[in-house]
């Protein structure tokens, strides 16, 4: 799974969601889950909720920068919407 993406990732443990960009989304996971993220480590396990994939890194930044500022029930919705590739 490569390319240009931004997720979202959960916590069920902490009731906490974190936005993130990757070109490889499944180490960035891995990575969170392991404890090798400052942000994240000792608040998992996280779980992917959210994906979407871009074709330029600008883009993918972009709407990463655009998720970090909505609010919780947005993006709530926003995980259910078919803009989430996951669904």
């Amino acid at each position: 799974m490569e390319g240009f993406y931004t997720y979202m990732i959960y916590s069920e443990k902490s009731d906490i969601m974190y936005k993130g960009y990757s070109q490889n989304v499944e180490l960035r996971l891995r990575a969170h889950n392991e404890g090798r993220s400052r942000y994240t480590r000792n608040k998992g396990p996280w779980v992917l909720v959210y994906l979407r994939k871009f074709a330029s890194k600008e883009e993918a930044l972009r709407h990463e920068k655009y998720l970090k500022v909505q609010n919780r029930p947005y993006l709530k919705w926003l995980v259910k919407t078919p803009q989430n590739e996951l669904l």
